[in-house]
């Protein structure tokens, strides 16, 4: 779960969780801002094709990108001579963007509330992705997370999770034609969300829902 290499080319779960009773999300603006700054971090590593924030975890299904666009990325970054002979830790950067991300919202968060110490729990969380069911499965437990602990009655009533999207002609990050070519229709991806839910195998509900 915490050792999980994040392989170039593989699927993942991704997920992370506020300290104690402290929420990630306080306001609209924050939701906002942590996607802005997962599109900066993470886009460049790995495709999209769902997510879910919530008050105080989140959720996402990613495709951790190619090893060409990962180097890429890399050199882009560090200022690498295209001819370097040594070639990234190529998980060790991508989970590296995701330690970025958390660890660069975390100190905003805390200079806008007037707070101190850790904001996560702990490291990144992942599990590999390697069904089709399971992945199928996952999406639809992302988007109706927060149904379960009570963020709302439906899972088109959260704003914060990829479901809305996925079913908008808006431009989007997200591997939004995949996702619905994966379902066939929009149709059919949206009376998928409608069935009874358990957790995929090998996933539980992990975090409470408090608000």
């Amino acid at each position: 779960m915490y050792n999980v290499p994040l392989l170039p080319g593989a699927y993942y779960h991704v997920y992370n969780h506020a300290v104690g009773e402290d929420n990630l999300f306080r306001e609209h603006e924050n939701y906002l801002y942590f996607l802005k700054r997962y599109a900066d971090y993470i886009t460049p590593v790995a495709r999209t094709y769902a997510y879910c924030l919530m008050p105080n975890h989140f959720h996402f299904l990613i495709q951790t990108r190619e090893e060409d666009a990962l180097l890429s990325h890399y050199r882009q970054l560090k200022q690498v001579r295209s001819f370097s002979p040594h070639p990234p830790d190529y998980p060790a950067f991508v989970i590296q963007q995701f330690s970025n991300l958390c660890n660069g919202y975390a100190k905003a968060i805390n200079r806008r509330y007037a707070r101190r110490g850790a904001l996560f729990v702990d490291y990144v969380r992942r599990k590999m992705i390697t069904e089709e069911t399971y992945f199928t499965n996952l999406l639809a437990y992302i988007h109706r997370n927060p149904v379960h602990h009570g963020f709302c009655k439906t899972a088109t009533d959260w704003a914060y999770s990829s479901l809305l999207a996925i079913g908008s002609t808006k431009s989007t990050q997200l591997e939004r034609n995949q996702v619905l070519d994966w379902f066939g229709t929009l149709e059919a991806f949206l009376a998928f969300h409608q069935q009874p839910l358990a957790p995929p195998k090998g996933e539980d509900w992990e975090f409470g829902g408090h608000s």
